[in-house]
């Protein structure tokens, strides 16, 4: 057994339609799946979550974003750039393309789910036009209708911190293993995205996880809402995950929880989950575990 650690979080959100696909004539789809009680859940991918933490990581601490070329058809990271280079490319992972030599690749480091509604779709849709430009030149508008759904989300995030700052003869310092994490983890505090003109919020309002043995997404899918009460988090599916051990250690030793007061109607449940406290506790409590990982003070 190696002494490599992860990070694991998942939070959940409010938001408003969050992506949209190719759609149908002037309607604009989002994305979503069925399900098989016949629920209809929309989504946020995996990648329009990675957009915005790459967005913001450049907005916040001028993450590179000039890696990126054109070779032989083909977009992608520039040959020459590496993970010192970018976090991105040490976070996200990379593949470059070579003619009739395969592929140089990294995997990621970092995992994202997609972010799935908790509430379902109830083909809620939103009518506009052009009026206000129209009207200046006594035209027509031209019409539109999208689809719309107000619901809480929830996404998972995993980081293998054993390998982050590593790839192949490269090897960043301490420090600045432990700097890219933390830069990650503000990403994620103040998350947003920008789309048709709004911008919604993704900041978490309820967060569960910490670092553990291995890199293993131990909450994903197991956060949901009480049936038919969206202003309760079903404490059981999360009960029954703190029970299991890794290694000998227990899930519940290495978890915290961090909510905003007076979002949930059975916050006090949390409390006999894990150690709980307000979602900026929990950053400072995971924080706080990455540093003494890599040794190192930020």
């Amino acid at each position: 057994m190696n002494n490599n650690k992860a990070l694991t979080m998942t939070i959940v959100f409010r938001a408003s339609s969050l992506n949209y696909g190719e759609g149908t004539a002037n309607i604009s789809e989002l994305k979503k799946f069925h399900r098989g009680n016949g629920d209809v859940h929309s989504f946020a991918s995996r990648q329009s979550i990675r957009y915005d933490m790459v967005r913001l990581g450049n907005q916040f601490y001028d993450w590179n974003l000039n890696v990126v070329d054109k070779t032989k058809g083909v977009v992608q990271f520039k040959e020459d750039c590496t993970i010192r280079d970018s976090v991105e490319m040490d976070l996200f992972g990379y593949m470059k393309t070579k003619a009739k030599e395969g592929a140089d690749k990294r995997s990621a480091v970092c995992r994202l789910s997609h972010a799935v509604s908790l509430e379902p779709y109830k083909s809620d849709l939103e009518f506009l036009n052009n009026m206000g430009l129209a009207s200046r030149i006594d035209d027509n508008p031209n019409l539109a209708t999208l689809e719309q759904h107000t619901s809480l989300y929830t996404y998972t995030i995993t980081l293998d911190l054993g390998r982050v700052g590593l790839d192949g003869k490269i090897e960043l310092s301490s420090q600045e293993k432990a700097e890219r994490i933390t830069q990650l983890l503000e990403v994620t505090k103040f998350l947003n995205r920008e789309i048709r003109g709004r911008q919604e919020n993704l900041a978490p309002l309820f967060v569960i996880g910490g670092v553990y043995p291995i890199p293993n997404p131990f909450f994903l899918g197991r956060v949901e809402l009480m049936d038919n009460n969206y202003t309760r988090i079903n404490i059981a599916p999360l009960e029954e995950t703190i029970q299991q051990t890794v290694f000998g250690h227990s899930i519940r030793e290495q978890t915290f929880i961090g909510y905003v007061k007076g979002m949930f109607k059975n916050e006090e449940s949390f409390r006999d989950l894990a150690s709980t406290g307000s979602v900026e506790q929990f950053y400072q409590h995971v924080q706080e575990q990455v540093k003494g990982y890599y040794g190192v003070e930020i």
